[in-house]
């Protein structure tokens, strides 16, 4: 593809001569720039999250996160449907972050509940161990 002994950043334009009308350019000249050199490639398309959101706001809805991460979702489907990769990032990443925020919360509450049963279960049974032990019976 490129001449032999030439670095491939020292190659001269390609020139393709076309029998052009009167006043018009002979030879059309072709560039190509690979713009990719330093930056990484990104082919996998953006992700939505939208199963997540979908039970975020059924299962996980504290403080409304679930449906803000519902709406961003729809709007990274939408602009991924558009063409707007950047934009589909952009709100998938928000639906992401708002996703992980409500099921954090969520997971805290329920843990924070069973610890609580559990401890006010073995109170209780102590208690009324105790009390059946020293025959506090009225």
């Amino acid at each position: 593809m490129y001449p032999q002994g030439y670095p491939t950043e020292a190659v001269p334009l390609q020139a393709v001569s076309y029998g052009g009308l009167p006043g018009q350019p002979g030879v059309v000249q072709h560039t190509a720039v690979n713009i990719t050199a330093g930056q990484q490639v990104i082919t996998e398309p953006p992700k939505d999250h939208i199963i997540w959101s979908l039970f975020s706001l059924v299962y996980a809805n504290p403080f409304c996160f679930g449906l803000a991460a519902l709406i961003y979702s729809i709007k990274a489907r939408d602009r991924k449907m558009v063409g707007d990769m950047d934009g589909a990032r952009h709100y998938g990443s928000t639906a992401r972050n708002l996703n992980i925020v409500a099921t954090i919360i969520v997971t805290t509450a329920i843990l924070i509940t069973i610890i609580t049963f559990s401890v006010i279960t073995a109170q209780a049974a102590s208690y009324y161990s105790t009390s059946y032990r020293y025959n506090y019976h009225y």
